[in-house]
C-alpha cells in the first residue's frame, strides 16, 4: 500500500495546475478510494482521480493575524505604550521638530482666528505672531491668558 510515487505524480501535476509549488506532504488521498489510487501508475491516471476529486492539494497554512489585530486595537486605545514597550528616546519617538510643528501651527491657527474675527488688529497679531514664533507660549490656553493678561477680550468664554 505504498502511494509514494503517486503523491510525488499528483504533487507535480497540481504545481503546474496552481502555478505554484505543491509539497509531497500538501497531497490529499480520499481514504475510500485508496484501491484506485494504488491502481494509477501514469500520469494520465492521476489527472484523472485529481478531476474526480479524489486527490486534492490541501490549502496553504498562514500565520494568523488576529493578535496582531488585537494589539493594534488596543495600542490606538493608548495601551501597550509603557517603559517596557519602548525602544527608542522620546525623541525618537515624537521627535522635538514634529512637537514644534505640532504646536506652533495650532498656536497660527488661532492667531489667524483671532485676527479673522476683529479679536487682534494687524499689529496686536504680529505682536503674539512673532512670541509664538519665539516659544513663549506652551500652548494656545497659555497664549490666550497672556493676552487676557494684556487686556484684550477674547470671545467665546461663557
Amino acid at each position: 500500500m505504498i502511494i509514494t510515487n503517486q503523491r510525488r505524480m499528483a504533487a507535480a501535476i497540481l504545481s503546474q495546475k496552481e502555478g505554484r509549488p505543491v509539497g509531497v506532504h500538501r497531497i490529499w488521498i480520499d481514504p475510500d478510494y485508496l484501491d484506485e489510487v494504488i491502481s494509477a501508475v501514469q500520469k494520465d491516471d492521476v489527472r484523472r482521480l485529481i478531476t474526480d476529486g479524489i486527490i486534492k492539494a490541501r490549502p496553504i497554512k498562514g500565520t494568523s493575524r488576529t493578535r496582531a489585530r488585537k494589539a493594534a486595537l488596543q495600542k490606538s486605545k493608548g495601551r501597550r505604550k509603557g517603559h517596557g514597550s519602548r525602544k527608542g528616546s522620546a525623541n525618537a519617538r515624537t521627535p522635538k521638530k514634529e512637537r514644534w510643528m505640532r504646536l506652533i501651527r495650532s498656536q497660527r491657527r488661532e492667531l489667524k482666528e483671532f485676527r479673522e474675527d476683529g479679536t487682534l488688529d494687524r499689529s496686536q497679531y504680529r505682536y503674539y505672531y512673532r512670541k509664538a514664533k519665539g516659544g513663549s507660549y506652551r500652548s494656545i490656553a497659555h497664549m490666550k491668558t497672556n493676552m487676557e493678561l494684556d487686556g484684550i477680550e477674547i470671545g467665546g468664554e461663557n
